[in-house]
């Protein structure tokens, strides 16, 4: 079945508020913006499995904009790679100690910063989103001080957080999502940066495989995915983790933030610190 996408160009207030009210809404999109294109005009676009529900995005934007909203639909030529069209001349992305680049921009890395090389692929987590950088950020701060030995990257996408991982421990890390393209792409990857033997891709949907429970409970897990289901993958999350376990939680907007917050806190997570990139934040929580 051919994906497609549905757009249509509102103020930045609005596009990011109806991007808000479609991530709740799980089965609708695959994935949603909000953006500026290249003549300083906001767009929000949301990416669909088959056709999208107009009549769900309409009642959507209604509630969410008090008004009508006229979206345009365009089908996704299969045969392009879009996440790679997009990366084209992009260029590194230094986060958190960590420098994310692509093999056309190799040549330009800062020697003091540690390199993650990304290939555009199908799967999401490249470094240039602010969810990604949040993480990377939170990362460098918290192996700061410590070297946790069991590590989670839950929805790993690229897996360009599980590697700036591995790089930094030199330990086994699981790597888990519930796409089979973003665990064949994060294996990919994990060879080309060469920490291959320290990366264990799983295919699962949120928490549930043996794989990730055979490791026992773990000391940091990252999760970035959407703030719906971060919200409810709380009780597994905390489940799954150790006393005093670093938690780090991203792919959520500002507005999103107290709803997953609350979340966690009842079931005894609390907040460390709150990294907000433009109108991203990421979390960083730890189990008591």
């Amino acid at each position: 079945m051919d994906n497609s996408q549905i757009t249509t160009p509102l103020s930045k207030e609005q596009a990011y508020a109806l991007v808000d009210a479609v991530s709740e809404q799980e089965e609708l999109t695959l994935a949603a913006s909000a953006y500026e294109d290249k003549n300083g005009n906001w767009m929000f676009e949301a990416t669909c499995e088959g056709k999208p529900d107009v009549e769900a995005f309409n009642r959507i934007a209604a509630r969410t904009l008090n008004g009508k909203v006229t979206f345009s639909i365009e089908k996704i030529d299969p045969d392009i790679d879009w996440i790679a069209k997009s990366l084209e001349g992009l260029p590194p992305v230094a986060a958190g100690g960590f420098i994310v680049h692509a093999g056309h921009n190799g040549d330009q890395l800062p020697p003091e910063l540690i390199p993650i090389h990304i290939e555009a692929a199908q799967a999401f987590g490249t470094g240039h989103h602010q969810t990604t950088a949040g993480c990377l950020e939170a990362i460098f701060g918290i192996l700061k001080s410590k070297r946790p030995k069991k590590v989670l990257d839950v929805g790993t996408g690229t897996g360009v957080l599980a590697i700036a991982l591995a790089k930094r421990l030199k330990r086994k890390i699981v790597a888990s999502d519930i796409d089979p393209i973003a665990v064949k792409t994060t294996k990919d990857n994990a060879r080309l940066n060469k920490v291959k033997k320290w990366i264990k891709p799983v295919l699962a949907t949120g928490l549930n495989s043996k794989k990730i429970r055979k490791r026992g409970r773990y000391n940091l897990i990252v999760a970035n995915i959407l703030a719906g289901p971060l919200a409810d993958l709380a009780p597994d999350i905390a489940a799954a983790s150790k006393k005093n376990a670093d938690i780090i939680l991203s792919g959520i907007l500002n507005t999103q933030a107290a709803k997953v917050i609350a979340a966690y806190e009842n079931n005894g997570i609390v907040l460390n610190r709150r990294i907000v990139l433009k109108e991203w934040t990421t979390l960083v929580m730890q189990k008591i």
